[in-house]
């Protein structure tokens, strides 16, 4: 084919139609085509004499082959170190022609014989002027971001530090704010634990010398009970006595003995069963702060432990509705977005870039960029469902990673096993396999937790950092006879 440019006619010219490389050893057959010797004979290989010609199919003698010496040389011309550089551009190592096109899949420069061979044929190629344009414009974005958000000041960023350490500080896995404002965190948290601790020390030494106090009022009650008991029982032989002798007297002296008079048991006193009940409240009192410090203790395993001191603080809850534009064709969505479930068959629905076309997903409608979210999934009885988030940018075309190297963490249900979607697979206890799942998404943090909505019992948690980066959506996969849907 003719182009525009006689150079790169040149190099077609000197291009084998087989093996689009340049020609080697090239031979002449009756039709006129040539071909590389090692092509033409594997492609007759098995052939008797007579043979079609690859290129168009004319019926030729295998032994009228010929060398086309000619060719040769103008190979060697097309290959010469004049055209390689020819308008000062830059050549491929393997063809010695122009860099003229871009291979977006590759991501790399080819020549026009590159983009005829079976590695990039079927690839999508741009100019290398447009790719080049494109990448400057992604650059100048990029640095521009990096001196505004990422780097500091330079007068404080590089006064007193070598340039290694300024590389570092860009180079680490977490911006050096983040990692103060951490730090900040912890001693907080440690902080806040000690003044507890103090002070359930001190209620404690406070109440057990309170209840010291009110054992010995009982012990002191006690001890005059036994002394008084003592003295009745003594009273109460002499009385005995007494009777005894004067059952053998007259009738009359009978009626005119003594009657024994005997002490009632001695009461409790009122203001000891006063301070008795000042002491239960009081009891009662410090059994409540304890209860709510153990739930606060429970808010920061289920993931709140970022500010586990504030009694009865929520997580933001978030009205998420299901995305009808990401969705599976064959998921089959409710009217309020609330519900989906996988169909029989694949709907008729614009194939748009945002629709998954693979794996039955669905995004929720819209993402978060900061602060805390909460939302819980009703997966039922269900044995083939995922639940979680992923990044704006997942992938929606062809097979998908669903692991947090394709932008999504989630946990699944898979027939029998019940895993975390991690890099590699985290098995989960099956002891109670949950029917309601909690996602709580800390934006801030960067990391996503899973909770038994049910008993409130922990299920997994991507560890802080990991979810970071850009909006992130809810995420949900849907398998055959396992509706989903999101609660209030």
């Amino acid at each position: 084919m003719a182009t525009d440019n006689p150079v790169e006619s040149l190099q077609e010219e000197a291009t084998c139609p087989i093996c689009l490389e340049y020609f080697k050893d090239p031979l002449i057959i009756d039709c006129g085509h040539n071909f590389c010797r090692a092509c033409i004979a594997q492609c007759w290989e098995g052939s008797a004499t007579a043979a079609s010609c690859p290129q168009c199919r004319e019926t030729v003698q295998q032994g009228n082959l010929r060398p086309n010496r000619q060719l040769a040389n103008m190979v060697e011309i097309a290959k010469g170190p004049s055209l390689q550089a020819a308008g000062g551009e830059k050549v491929c190592g393997e063809h010695q022609a122009a860099l003229i096109l871009f291979c977006e899949k590759d991501q790399t420069p080819i020549c026009v014989i590159c983009n005829r061979s079976r590695a990039h044929r079927a690839h999508k190629m741009v100019p290398i002027e447009e790719a080049a344009q494109e990448y400057k414009a992604i650059d100048n974005t990029i640095n521009f971001r990096v001196c505004k958000d990422v780097l500091p000041p330079a007068h404080s960023a590089l006064h007193g530090r070598t340039p290694g350490s300024v590389v570092m500080s860009l180079t680490s896995p977490f911006p050096v704010a983040l990692q103060k404002q951490i730090e900040k965190e912890r001693q907080k948290i440690v902080a806040e634990f000690q003044q507890l601790r103090q002070f359930l020390e001190e209620q404690e030494r406070l109440l057990l010398a309170q209840l010291e106090k009110l054992d010995k009022a009982f012990v002191r009650i006690q001890n005059g009970k036994l002394t008084k008991l003592s003295e009745e029982i003594s009273r109460l032989s002499e009385l005995i006595s007494e009777l005894e002798g004067t059952c053998q007297k007259p009738a009359s002296e009978i009626l005119q003995s003594e009657k024994g008079k005997f002490q009632q048991p001695v009461k409790i006193s009122p203001k000891l069963k006063v301070r008795l009940s000042d002491f239960s409240q009081k009891t009662v009192a410090l059994m409540k702060t304890l209860r709510k410090i153990k739930g606060t203790e429970k808010g920061a395993r289920r993931g709140n432990w970022d500010e586990p001191l504030r009694l009865g603080e929520e997580n933001g809850s978030a009205n998420v509705t299901l995305d009808p534009d990401t969705a599976h064709p064959q998921l089959v969505l409710s009217e309020d977005r609330k519900s989906v479930s996988l169909g029989d068959t694949c709907q008729d629905l614009p194939n748009n870039p945002e629709r998954f076309d693979s794996w039955a997903c669905v995004l929720g409608y819209k993402g978060f960029t900061s602060g805390r979210h909460c939302w819980e999934v009703q997966v039922g009885a269900g044995r083939h469902w995922a639940v979680g988030v992923a990044r704006e940018s997942v992938g929606r075309k062809g097979r998908i990673s669903r692991s947090p190297e394709g932008g999504i963490w989630a946990v699944q249900r898979w027939g029998g096993q019940y895993e975390a979607l991690t890099s590699a697979v985290t098995p989960l206890p099956r002891r109670q396999v949950p029917t309601r799942i909690r996602v709580c998404l800390d934006c801030d943090r960067g990391h996503v937790t899973f909770i038994n909505a049910v008993d409130e019992a922990p299920i997994f948690t991507f560890p802080p950092g990991s979810v970071l980066g850009e909006r992130i959506r809810p995420w949900l996969w849907v398998g055959h006879g396992s509706p989903l849907r999101l609660c209030p």
